[in-house]
């Protein structure tokens, strides 16, 4: 059997967290089984519908960098790939339906279905849904009528009966038919097929062989067990994912923080680190091993390594991702990432001006500053300001080290001047042990030393390694920094 799964996402919000974390299962299991992983636009929502939704998809797919065999951009052999371009089919089906005497023409009317739901409400009744009026019209009369009345088309839901399928991730399971929804609707009095009759008839056209979703769908599937028997079809195999919660327990929303694909890519978040947590929810792979490359996880991913119980998803911890991939990047590479954000706050000049030629070699060479110490892309243009502007000098209080007073400020200040031009030529190593044999020489804490000059030349106390930003700047820029300190120390 040819693996063949897919991700069929509604287009009517943006990509977020738990359609990833189906869509990036689905492609795993395809790949790890030399299957194909299938794009599907289920867009019969057209109340909801936004063409935005649809490029907001591509874009995160993109940007997150796997995509489909087979998909609305690339076709294949089982297309259109869009819901609404597959109307016809699901008619046809659905009159298949009636003629088997598997599902009827329903001729009642909203304003009949909303009067029989507050009755009910009055009379504090338990029923619910549908009462099935029209399901025992005979089919002659129905069809009769169909050809002049306005109506809907409705599943006969075998009565007395149980539903029983089973389920990769949490094994049989049994379900009382006088449970299911009372003859669902199939196609809607506009024309328009429901979502569950457009989602039975695809993944049987399109050859799925599995099923992966969230575990929300699982109280949907014996009613699309129950269509697929109908129709006379074998259903795929469903594995129901484990949801994704908060750390309050609760299903993963805004509450909680970010959640779309949008939100973590401008809020500086690396795509692979974000595959790379996101495999990880309701998974595991190797003990004692917790970063992979998609190439990885494509070998490894199976189904019996997933969890049954719901994943926590822990922001701290996509931090720490994000952070150990930044580390390992390039210099060259992360400059490339980080450029956009730099430019849109204004790291050369103004905001949305992009780098002179000799600032885009400082910026990339910069990145080996500060790569260990930042967790966002987002992060590095403002601990690089001082590199690309002279940073105003602080107040004299920002100077003085711990237990130490203004004129032993100055006189730091005054050894690092002579310093930095030697300093600016060495590399760490060299430049310590030159600040270190003059401090032994001066009697000089090391630290006290130190203190005042990185002040003087990044305008902070705290700042990227001051031994490479005096390498970047040169001796004479961090000279005059220095010489502006003293004399506002001085005054």
């Amino acid at each position: 059997m040819e693996i063949r799964d897919r991700y069929a996402p509604s287009p009517t919000g943006l990509q977020h967290i738990g359609g990833l974390r189906t869509a990036l299962f689905n492609y795993l299991f395809a790949k790890s089984q030399n299957g194909k992983f299938i794009l599907r636009l289920e867009d019969t929502d057209r109340s909801r519908f936004d063409s935005s939704y649809v490029d907001n998809l591509y874009a995160s797919f993109e940007w997150l960098g796997f995509h489909w065999d087979e998909g609305p951009d690339i076709g294949g052999p089982f297309g259109p790939y869009v819901q609404s371009e597959r109307f016809e089919l699901y008619k046809k089906y659905a009159k298949t339906l009636i003629e088997n005497g598997r599902a009827y023409y329903c001729f009642c009317s909203s304003e009949r279905l909303d009067v029989l739901r507050k009755e009910r409400e009055a009379a504090h009744s338990s029923e619910s849904g549908y009462d099935r009026l029209c399901r025992d019209i005979p089919p002659d009369e129905a069809a009769a009528r169909a050809a002049n009345e306005l109506y809907t088309i409705r599943l006969k839901i075998p009565l007395g009966e149980k539903t029983v399928f089973n389920d990769v991730l949490l094994g049989d399971i049994e379900w009382q038919n006088d449970d299911v929804s009372p003859d669902p609707v199939l196609i809607k009095s506009d024309g328009f097929p429901t979502y569950h009759l457009a989602n039975v008839v695809d993944d049987h056209l399109m050859k799925i062989s599995h099923v992966l979703r969230a575990q929300e769908w699982l109280s949907s599937t014996p009613l699309h067990v129950i269509m697929y028997r109908a129709f006379g079809w074998d259903p795929p195999l469903f594995c129901h994912l484990p949801m994704v919660m908060g750390q309050d327990g609760k299903k993963l929303s805004k509450r909680h923080g970010a959640t779309s694909i949008d939100e973590f890519r401008k809020n500086g978040f690396l795509p692979e680190a974000l595959i790379n947590y996101i495999a990880l929810l309701g998974a595991s792979y190797e003990e004692g091993k917790v970063l992979y490359s998609l190439d990885e996880l494509r070998v490894r991913f199976s189904l019996d390594k997933l969890n049954k119980a719901p994943a926590i998803f822990d922001y701290k911890k996509l931090e720490w991702f994000n952070a150990q991939y930044i580390k390992v990047k390039p210099d060259g590479e992360l400059a490339v990432l980080a450029l956009p954000y730099a430019v849109r706050a204004g790291l050369f000049g103004a905001v949305g001006l992009e780098p002179a030629p000799e600032q885009r070699v400082l910026f990339t060479a910069a990145m080996s500053l500060i790569k260990e110490r930042v967790v966002f892309l987002s992060e590095i243009p403002g601990k690089l300001g001082y590199l690309f502007a002279e940073p105003s000098v602080p107040d004299v209080a920002e100077f003085i080290p711990k237990k130490s007073n203004l004129v032993e400020a100055l006189r730091f200040l005054k050894i690092g001047r002579g310093l930095v031009a030697a300093m600016a030529g060495l590399d760490d190593a060299g430049a310590e042990c030159l600040v270190k044999d003059l401090a032994e020489k001066e009697n000089v804490k090391l630290g006290d030393l130190l203190a005042p000059l990185r002040v003087a030349i990044t305008g902070s106390r705290v700042s990227p390694p001051l031994f490479g930003s005096i390498r970047l700047l040169g001796g004479q820029c961090c000279a005059a920094r220095i010489d502006r300190a003293i004399k506002k120390l001085t005054e």
